[in-house]
């Protein structure tokens, strides 16, 4: 921890922005420089109040705020702590996910639970333009990020488009790059959703059924042809989505 006078002297840097802001910013800049790291206890807000010389009502604003922007988490009667980083999957992109793990300096693990031919759905064939009963691939696969799951994803495969799918050791290879490969890209639609997961999805996800996560539906094709259609779950506490449109100009 900083002493006092150091972070005195870090927050009457700051003397332009409001007190709680500058509290707020000293507080980042310890987090964000890695000296106070995932799960490390803040200063309390009576010891800000000593060591940084606010009021107690200052204090409370700034670790507050901290807490609702998911930089901190509070814990009553215990104390504030510094978030868990969330992982992010780029929203309109179809993206590699073991690619995202490894730009963030992580390891990526995939535990593939299904991997066969089944019979298309109504819902199934509706997506994929087949006939209903018409053979399809499917794969239902865990991903993992430093050990954690972080997404299910529950493929479905247009056999004419990868007839090699049920080949793939997707242990080692996602189906997002070997498809990429096998059938290149042209466009892809999305629909996202909150959901509550499925009792087996808790499990593979190994979170509470009261957990809430985000749900992406997502259909690939390949020039004229329907490649894939996957409903991929994230834990919505542990992963965040985002998207960016547009440019911007510097005036």
């Amino acid at each position: 921890m900083k002493r006092s006078g150091e972070m005195k002297r870090e927050l009457a840097g700051n003397d332009s922005t409001p007190l709680y802001a500058g509290v707020k910013q000293v507080i980042l800049d310890r987090i964000h420089s890695g000296e106070w790291p995932p799960k490390y206890r803040v200063p309390s807000e009576n010891e800000l109040v000593v060591e940084l010389g606010v009021s107690k009502m200052t204090a409370n604003r700034a670790l507050r705020e901290l807490a609702s922007e998911g930089e901190l988490v509070r814990i009553q009667g215990v104390g504030s702590f510094v978030a868990e980083r969330k992982g992010y999957s780029a929203l309109f992109e179809v993206r590699n996910i073991a690619e995202e793990i490894a730009e963030r300096g992580h390891a990526h693990e995939a535990t593939v639970i299904v991997l066969a031919q089944e019979t298309a759905s109504p819902e199934i064939a509706d997506a994929l333009e087949l006939e209903i009963g018409a053979p399809v691939f499917h794969s239902l696969i865990v991903h993992s990020e430093n050990g954690v799951p972080v997404q299910i994803e529950d493929r479905f495969v247009h056999p004419e488009a990868a007839p090699e799918y049920l080949d793939q050791d997707f242990a080692t290879l996602t189906p997002n790059a070997y498809l990429t490969a096998a059938a290149p890209l042209s466009g892809s639609e999305h629909v996202v959703e909150a959901a509550m997961p499925q009792a087996w999805e808790c499990k593979l996800l190994t979170i509470l059924k009261t957990e809430p996560c985000l749900t992406i539906r997502r259909r690939t094709w390949s020039a004229r042809q329907i490649v894939s259609t996957a409903r991929l779950v994230y834990p919505g506490y542990r992963y965040r989505l985002e998207a960016r449109s547009g440019k911007l100009f510097e005036e």
